[in-house]
């Protein structure tokens, strides 16, 4: 929300000059927080252990090996196929050293029939480019091909060119070799967390069966060995506290070629769940055996797929008690998982790849678990109806808890607003009320959305500029009242202390057209609420969704069957073009919409790229790097009536240069 205008008296001209181009690796250099986590180097370091792990997955390596150095280095070694070290053919450069050296380069863009890697974490090139960049001196040492080439790097640049020679005797036949020095001024700690570290290798090992994984530590000259072939199941059990297992559920399916369900050859997941009464679960996902720690689709395939697979069971055996309705929470709360998908193009959020964005996952996985869970559930009743006693225990709890707040809310409810289209649960921690431009939208809204939780409140025109309002004047304006009263908080102040007992949605959002109007409308709201409503946005209430602006149509290319695609803006659909040509899509074989407003979008399309929490991109909105009273003068230039002058002057200066941090 916080606008970070420069000051409007610059020290220096602004002209052609003043443009700055960053090239090569001066990104990274200059804003690290884009491409790492910056609290310590642990994330550069698992790109170069993802780089081994992605040669083991595809099938060309049986061993890993990490060292943590006296001197504070880090080494990791595989015995893969070697990175290539001869000359690109376009760049005339050796491959070894662009890959180190150059932000989207590497053998993972590739995903057709006869690719280096057909299933990788890798997706955007800039994995070890990043471990590079950020490092006093990088070592790389690589065996293929009887050969043997040793390259050095410091801060990114070269400093000991390519050296190839003929492969000693008794050397190994392939292989690389990484070894780094994380530069300490780009981290907050220069010290690796052990424990992440042991766990990261411990799941590598957990998720590739067969594959030895060993940590040494040089200066005790102790080894930590991994080996597995159990697979998920042990290795939930071992990592599981103490509590009973009420039911414990495993399966693994990946699609063969031909398959009518288009997901292309070899996508699916391995997963084992176990539900237990008390305690917090414990869940780890994977993606091409990337750490998804934040979760993302595939989790949420999951859920789907065992929600499914339990409501039936269910239903099937008449065990719902009158009155009770069943939610997905109901069985996910309870549920302790690992899941390892495997996905052949997979998008994920930032480039820390800590939650996986890419939709088609969800339906993936959903619809390999439910059958699978289904079969299972009916193969053993007596613990399918343990399980499910557990589940309708939840619903029960959750079902009270949502009573006990509405009895707190006493009898002077103001009559809520007769365009308002309310959810069915009470449970102020899932619900949701959209705040949607035009009764066209509305409409579109109302159609899709999920009628348990979420709630729409269509807003006719453009809101008021509340900005200069008196708080006793603003009922006078019908969309505020209607908005007020909706959410059920009445205005106030920074300093006030309001009711927010009335609070009947956890999450309220804005939500606009994807053009110059829509996003208008969305700094009017965002005013409103800053001015009159801050606590909520204190309390993280207030969130901003958005819908996508084009459609692309695009054809079956390779592995990837015909998909419909959805971006953001012009950015993310020249990226998505660029995306099909690589992946070999003939120039014109898609076909692009542009989205004049919501209202044009169908209920399901709408649901699909906006509403569904699975899927959908809503944005929480805080102060970021600003405190209250630099926003309300951000703010102030921004809407006040009289700071026309003051707004002249903000767009002249700063007009290329305003980041708006929601």
């Amino acid at each position: 929300m916080a606008t970070k205008p420069s000051s409007s008296k610059p020290d220096a001209a602004y002209g052609e000059a003043s443009i700055r181009v960053l090239k090569g690796l001066e990104p990274v250099k200059q804003r690290p927080g884009m491409y790492t986590r910056t609290d310590n180097p642990l994330h550069i370091v698992q790109e170069v252990i993802d780089n081994a792990a992605d040669e083991a997955l595809a099938g060309f390596g049986k061993r890993i090996a990490v060292t943590l150095h006296t001197d504070g280095s880090v080494s990791v070694e595989d015995d893969g196929r070697g990175i290539p070290f001869g000359l690109h053919p376009e760049e005339k450069v050796p491959v070894v050293e662009i890959v180190f050296t150059r932000l989207h380069a590497g053998g993972k863009f590739d995903k057709g029939r006869g690719g280096a890697y057909s299933f990788s974490g890798g997706l955007h090139g800039v994995g070890v480019s990043v471990t590079n960049a950020l490092a006093k001196r990088l070592e790389v040492a690589v065996w293929r091909d009887g050969q043997a080439a040793n390259l050095t790097f410091s801060g990114g640049d070269v400093i000991e060119p390519l050296k190839k020679r003929k492969a000693a005797a008794g050397e190994r036949k392939s292989g690389t070799s990484v070894r780094v020095w994380p530069d300490a001024k780009y981290f907050e700690s220069a010290e690796l967390p052990k424990n992440e570290l042991v766990h990261l290798l411990r799941s590598k090992a957990v998720l590739m069966p067969g594959v030895n994984v060993t940590l040494t530590y040089e200066k005790s000259g102790e080894t930590q060995t991994w080996l597995y072939q159990g697979g998920l199941r042990d290795y939930l059990l071992q990592t599981l506290p103490a509590d009973p297992v009420i039911s414990l559920f495993e399966g693994e399916r990946y699609a063969e070629d031909g398959e009518t369900e288009n997901f292309a050859e070899g996508e699916g997941a391995a997963w084992c769940v176990a539900f237990t009464e008390e305690g917090t679960p414990m869940r780890e996902s994977y993606v091409n055996l990337i750490p998804t720690v934040a979760g993302g689709t595939h989790e949420a395939g999951l859920k789907d797929g065992l929600f499914g697979a339990i409501k039936s069971f269910i239903e099937l055996h008449s065990l719902l008690p009158k009155g009770v309705k069943l939610m997905p929470e109901d069985v996910f709360s309870r549920a302790n998982f690992v899941l390892s998908a495997k996905v052949l193009d997979p998008q994920f959020q930032g480039q820390t790849k800590e939650r996986l964005n890419s939709r088609d996952a969800l339906r993936l996985v959903a619809t390999y678990v439910k059958p699978g869970l289904e079969l299972w559930l009916n193969q053993h009743v007596d613990q399918g109806k343990k399980l499910a006693e557990l589940v309708i225990k939840q619903a029960q709890a959750r079902q009270r808890a949502g009573q006990k707040v509405e009895k707190k809310k006493g009898s002077g409810v103001a009559v809520l607003p007769g365009k308002l289209t309310d959810c069915e649960s009470r449970d102020l921690s899932m619900n949701e009320v959209f705040l949607v431009e035009g009764d066209s939208a509305g409409g579109s809204a109302k159609m899709g959305r999920n009628k348990e939780t979420q709630a729409v409140l269509p807003l006719r025109g453009k809101v008021l500029n509340a900005w200069e309002v008196e708080r006793d004047r603003l009922f006078a304006n019908n969309e505020i009242h209607d908005i007020a009263v909706a959410i059920g908080v009445d205005p106030h102040g920074p300093n006030d202390e309001p009711d927010l007992s009335g609070l009947r949605y956890g999450k309220i959002c804005i939500l606009s057209d994807a053009d110059v109007d829509g996003s208008h409308i969305q700094v009017l709201l965002l005013t409103l609420f800053f001015r009159h409503f801050p606590k909520l946005i204190e309390r993280g209430n207030l969130y901003v969704a958005k819908p996508p602006l084009f459609r692309i149509d695009a054809p079956a290319r390779g592995k990837k069957p015909a998909a419909k695609i959805y971006a953001l803006d012009e950015g993310e659909l020249t990226a998505t073009l660029d995306k099909l040509r690589k992946e070999g899509c003939r120039e014109g074989a898609w076909s692009i919409s542009r989205f004049k407003g919501l209202g044009e979008m169908s209920a399901e399309q709408l649901w699909e790229t906006t509403l569904n929490p699975d899927t959908r991109r809503l944005l929480q909105v805080a102060y970021g790097a600003l405190d209250f009273a630099s926003t309300q003068t951000s703010i102030n230039k921004l809407m006040g009536k009289g700071e026309a002058q003051s707004r002249r002057e903000l767009m002249e200066l700063n007009a290329n240069t305003v980041e708006v941090d929601v």
